[in-house]
């Protein structure tokens, strides 16, 4: 594809003796952030639902995956041909049931194929934990541990036998309350928040998707009810809590009409 041979050749160019002294600079690890800061933005490009935004955050996650490539070409550690070749190989690997024999009935069994494939790749010493990468978001990489868990057989039957361990560990989070030791609480609260990410998993939902529209639905409200009062000059934290209460109200109303006018299938917001 011309557009990505040129993409490749840019960033050689920029790497070369005669090139730019910032990209000249950088190694895998002062570029590593950026990577993850890209990926971020491509999941907003997706939620925003606007497909120019998509393309655009798409390619800039790509030039990271080049850059990265071009600093092991140059190590002679591997180039891009072999990230490529790699990843090719991989998906033909791990989906026999399209590129070999092996016929699959559904998705599901699409799933437990791609985790058999993976195991037996990891080899006997592995554990069915290995592939989850500690740099995740700490919900997301809950919720893929206690997947992962679970296939190894460490679940609940049912999502109600969930609730009885938030109530557990709930109460064992009071009981830390009253001592006087902050490690214990801070080992307390996140004992809940994974019984919680558990739950969530056996509801189908997805736990970081969960919290950030909960955390977006309270920002488009709170905006809201500061707006308000600013316009009436005041601040909401001079407010009564009356007052504040009537202006959250007002903003549940005004945020979730919005989000109706927008799409009428959308959550309320």
């Amino acid at each position: 594809m011309q557009a990505f041979d040129e993409l490749v050749q840019l960033i050689a160019t920029l790497r070369a003796p005669d090139g730019c002294p910032w990209d000249r600079e950088q190694t895998h690890q002062t570029i590593r952030r950026y990577a993850i800061e890209e990926a971020f933005e491509v999941a907003e490009a997706i939620d925003s639902g606007n497909p120019d935004e998509l393309r655009l955050e798409l390619g800039d996650l790509l030039l990271q995956v080049v850059f990265h490539a071009q600093i092991g070409a140059e190590a002679g550690t591997f180039d891009m041909e072999g990230v490529c070749r790699g990843v090719i190989e991989k998906m033909e690997r791990r989906h026999p049931h399209v590129f070999g024999e092996v016929e699959v009935e559904d998705a599901a069994a699409v799933a437990r194929n791609w985790e058999e494939i993976k195991s037996l790749e990891r080899g006997d010493a592995s554990s069915v934990l290995d592939g989850v990468p500690r740099a995740l978001p700490a919900l997301q990489r809950a919720e893929r541990i206690s997947e992962k868990a679970a296939k190894g057989g460490y679940d609940w039957n049912h999502a109600h036998e969930v609730l009885p361990k938030i109530a557990e560990e709930a109460e064992e989070l009071s009981a830390a309350l009253q001592g006087d030791d902050p490690e214990e609480v801070s080992a307390e609260f996140g004992d809940l928040l994974f019984s919680l990410v558990n739950y969530g998993r056996k509801l189908g939902v997805d736990p970081e998707e969960a919290l950030s529209r909960t955390v977006r639905r309270f920002e488009d409200r709170f905006r809201f009810a500061e707006a308000r009062a600013g316009a009436s000059g005041t601040r909401l934290s001079d407010l009564s809590d009356e007052s504040r209460e009537k202006l959250w109200e007002e903003a549940k109303l005004a945020t979730t009409t919005t989000a109706a006018a927008i799409d009428p299938k959308a959550p309320d917001r």
